[in-house]
């Protein structure tokens, strides 16, 4: 199998080397793994694409290469320039520090990038590991991850056919904020919401008088409905979200629908 990974936190994140263990795994002795990634951190950039100004992009080692530019410009990179002649048969993004739960999920580019490979119609799983107090001071924080993310990862493979729709599936799983021998085991769970958990803005002065605001995160530990993706993580579950990239709102087209002048 040929995979290719990348990430939202940059090409040096510790991470990505959890990742490229996972995913040289899954790949076995004969596959390979490629990796496009980063050269910057460019977390909270959802799916943008460089669509206004060309990117740079270098090899740094062998099938290791990294751009200036977002998650998805890297899986678009790494599809159409780095592996347009071998193309990959699978895409992994992650693994994120922190968790891609609940509304974070609209934000985070290493879902991006995940769903950029689903909208080349490759099949894309992406990777996040929940941080809290039982996991933080961990000699490897990600180890929930690096410990179950093999078997995670075949786990939703073998769970999902093969797809023709025009907006394919793609898994977005969130490793639980504790250690690797207290996961609980996989849920397959909705995307939760936070209520009273919103982004928000703090601003700073410099020694120079300007004024600087900066972009400020709710509490990560407030769960979501019961069932949904943080609160399974947060009762030790890991949660495997399949989701697509339409965003319409299907059940309420009819309302909708009826309610236009005839």
């Amino acid at each position: 199998m040929r995979i290719l990974i990348t990430n939202d936190d940059g090409i040096n994140a510790p991470g990505l080397l959890t990742l490229l263990n996972i995913a040289t795994e899954i790949a076995g002795p004969d596959g390979e793994v490629w990796t496009v990634a980063p050269a910057f951190e460019q977390s909270g950039v959802a799916h943008c694409i460089s669509y206004t100004h060309p990117m740079m992009i270098a090899q740094l080692g062998i099938r290791r290469f990294a751009t200036e530019g977002s998650p998805a410009d890297c899986v678009l990179a790494g599809l159409h320039d780095v592996m347009k002649d071998t193309p990959p048969d699978l895409i992994l993004s992650g693994v994120n520090r922190g968790n891609n739960a609940a509304e974070n999920t609209l934000y985070s580019g290493t879902i991006g990038g995940a769903m950029e490979a689903a909208l080349q119609g490759l099949p894309a799983i992406a990777l996040s590991q929940y941080f809290g107090q039982e996991n933080a001071d961990l000699d490897d924080p990600f180890e929930a991850a690096a410990v179950h993310g093999v078997a995670t990862v075949r786990a939703i493979l073998a769970a999902t056919p093969p797809q023709t729709e025009d907006y394919r599936l793609f898994h977005s799983v969130n490793f639980p904020p504790v250690a690797a021998s207290n996961v609980k085991g996989m849920k397959a769970a909705p995307q939760g919401f936070r209520r009273d958990v919103k982004f928000g803005i703090e601003p700073h002065f410099a020694p120079s008088g300007r004024k600087f605001l900066w972009i400020k995160g709710g509490p990560q530990h407030t769960p979501t409905e019961p069932g949904t993706d943080a609160a399974v993580n947060l009762d030790g579950y890991i949660s495997i979200t399949p989701m697509r990239a339409d965003l319409t709102a299907h059940d309420a087209l009819a309302d909708l629908q009826g309610s236009l002048p005839k």
